[in-house]
């Protein structure tokens, strides 16, 4: 078994009403004037955006609100909120929301101590050295950034847009405070794209090159099928706690790190990079995008190890077939079927995108980097591979 690591120091608080202490995590943690960055008016109408700012006071610390971020979070926000991080001297940075809002904050955080660019650490320009404190109170559960180590960002200041990410554990935020009563009021979409970027982060793990643990890949089967079990309740009844709950945790662990624990690559990932550069062009859910195209990248590449998609078929849906080929085939269109009991899309068609052969051929280019990168290591992508996916995907 090859070398591979697991590191995970995010404090997590977990309950109803568990942002109520938020203001005591952050006196701990150090913070002295808080910087809350925030999406949309939901955390206002809510009244959350009034119960954090009275426990940060009633802890006798001061606060800057910042709100704005969007769903693929943009650059020019993060400049925004660097210059008002450092202009109203703040100390500690508090993100209220979903991934949107957290990834946003990771890029401030960046930004602040540094003398260059924040553009810098998303190009690969530069590696990050230092971050200002982070914590985080979670609203929507979908991309994990609460405990991850990645941040994704759009930069809505290029034609086309660039969407390009940054993994550093310095990242990591401090706290994580997770209340799933807060994500009641998610929509049914927001709530079925959340899960799909969910079970996507398994399975980017999942199908990786080289071995694994048996332990793992078991842990990995049941978050996926906890998911899928929890989501359609949540969608029957929005205010269900304990589907809720486990999807929130769900989404936790499924990016921190853990159902990659054996695997010394970290997973496959062609997906969610060919979907970034989906959502950077034409501004879709970043779940939706990831279900429109799995499908097509999954019978792309599974005759690199129709067993290893056996496995999964036999485990998560009990398929007995014997032939390694057909229980793949199964097993894509068993996880295909999720999908559509979520109402997502399984094709880019059905995510409401009419693409000609030219745009296609324009996804490819920009997602190779004009064949500049690969993607993946289950089967290693080149352009006109990444190109074919596309096609593939546009023809359902």
């Amino acid at each position: 078994m090859s070398i591979s690591s697991y590191y995970t120091p995010t404090k997590v608080l977990f309950g109803k009403d568990a942002e109520l202490k938020c203001g005591q995590m952050v006196r701990e943690a150090g913070g002295r004037k808080v910087f809350i960055h925030f999406g949309g008016g939901s955390v206002v109408r809510s009244g959350l955006l009034e119960r954090v700012k009275k426990s940060l006071e009633e802890a006798g610390l001061e606060s800057f609100v910042c709100g704005g971020a969007q769903p693929n979070p943009r650059l020019s926000l993060v400049r925004k909120g660097i210059e008002a991080y450092r202009r109203e001297g703040c100390d500690f940075i508090l993100a209220v929301g979903g991934g949107s809002a957290i990834d946003s904050a990771k890029a401030i955080s960046y930004g602040v101590p540094y003398e260059g660019d924040v553009w810098d650490f998303y190009t690969a320009k530069a590696v990050p050295s230092k971050v200002c404190p982070l914590g985080v109170i979670l609203t929507l559960s979908a991309t994990g950034s609460e405990m991850s180590n990645s941040s994704v960002i759009t930069n809505d200041e290029v034609v086309p847009n660039d969407k390009f990410g940054c993994n550093s554990d310095l990242s990591r935020p401090l706290f994580a405070i997770m209340n799933p009563s807060l994500t009641a009021s998610v929509s049914a979409y927001q709530t079925a794209s959340g899960s799909t970027d969910i079970m996507m982060h398994t399975l980017e793990r999942f199908f990786h090159s080289g071995e694994s643990f048996e332990y793992t890949d078991l842990n990995a089967v049941t978050l996926l099928k906890t998911v899928w079990k929890h989501t359609l309740k949540a969608l029957e009844d929005p205010q269900d706690y304990e589907a809720r709950a486990n999807i929130m945790w769900a989404g936790s662990v499924s990016h921190n790190g853990f159902t990659a624990v054996g695997n010394p690559t970290g997973g496959d990932w062609s997906c969610h990079r060919m979907e970034h550069e989906l959502s950077a062009l034409y501004d879709v859910a970043h779940g939706a995008g990831l279900s429109a195209i799995w499908g097509s990248w999954a019978r792309y590449v599974a005759s690199v190890d129709y067993s290893r998609f056996a496995w999964l078929g036999k485990e998560m849906f009990g398929i007995s077939e014997k032939e390694p080929r057909v229980a793949a085939e199964k097993t894509i269109e068993g996880f295909e079927n999720i999908f559509r009991s979520f109402n997502m899309p399984v094709g880019l068609h059905e995510l409401g995108l009419d693409l000609n052969e030219r745009d296609l051929e324009a996804l490819a280019a920009k997602t190779s980097w004009n064949g500049q990168r690969t993607l993946g290591n289950f089967k290693v992508l080149e352009q006109a591979d990444m190109l074919e996916i596309f096609r593939m995907a546009n023809r359902n």
